[in-house]
């Protein structure tokens, strides 16, 4: 990859990926699949091909076979091949091929936008360390939805749409994510107005895992301007890799 050949072959894949699944996405409207279906189908193989070589290259070339094969991409470079052969077989699969698009996530790699791959690394380790407070947020969403939807079905009735427990707790969901579908709908003053409170509930509640998430990228974002602290003297500013404190000379 740091040879200007390398480059190229990484550059020319991720145009053959663009083009495989603009393929598919083509493929699956019935106006050009009638017309140019075939030719189509015939790019899609060949590109099918050049990516199943590519990586059977790759599990030969790597140090690390198994390590590879079991890593995020290697699992993404075995999933964009399989649809298209299980095409052969089942009909519907090939559309699974747009899966490939996830390899686009090399151009980070080999165009070197590495700071582009550690503000991710941040939104992820964000993400994690709020999984708890995020849990117990949509356990809370849940709860609400389960108890909205219990007193929904108890006010309204099977003409509004409100049939059951588990569909008056859908209309919960959608009303609550302001999405209002309007499949389902209340027909009394008394169902409006719990509409109405829930409502209100569920723009107040939309801002929380932003909340939540931005707090623990904020702190992030301070302990790294901080650098690491020393657990003796309080010194701040250490390198990553620093051992010892460059003050009081204690373990970090």
């Amino acid at each position: 990859m740091g040879t200007p050949a390398g480059k190229a072959f990484d550059v020319g894949l991720l145009v053959a990926i663009l083009l495989s699944v603009t393929c598919v996405l083509l493929e699956s409207v019935p106006a050009i699949n009638a017309e140019y279906g075939l030719p189509l189908r015939i790019a899609e193989w060949c590109f099918t091909v050049i990516f199943t070589i590519e990586y059977v290259l790759r599990l030969w070339t790597v140090a690390h076979a198994r390590s590879y094969a079991f890593s995020f991409l290697g699992i993404v470079d075995l999933l964009a091949i399989l649809p298209t052969y299980l095409s052969a077989f089942f009909s519907g699969p090939q559309s699974l091929a747009v899966v490939r698009g996830i390899r686009l996530l090399r151009v980070f790699r080999v165009f070197k936008l590495v700071r582009f791959v550690r503000e991710g690394s941040q939104l992820a380790n964000a993400l994690y360390a709020s999984r708890r407070k995020i849990a117990v947020f949509v356990a809370g969403v849940v709860c609400i939805a389960v108890l909205f939807g219990t007193v929904m079905y108890l006010i309204e009735d099977d003409e509004a749409g409100f049939t059951s427990i588990p569909t008056s707790i859908y209309w919960a969901i959608v009303t609550m994510t302001t999405v209002g579908y309007g499949d389902v709908a209340p027909s009394t003053t008394l169902g409006r107005l719990v509409s109405g409170i829930l409502m209100i509930l569920g723009y107040s509640m939309i801002v929380v895992p932003t909340g939540i998430v931005s707090a623990e990228m904020a702190r992030a974002d301070i302990t790294a301007k901080r650098g690491r602290v020393c657990g003796s003297c309080g010194a701040t500013g250490h390198a990553e890799d620093a051992m010892y404190c460059r003050v009081c000379g204690d373990k970090l």
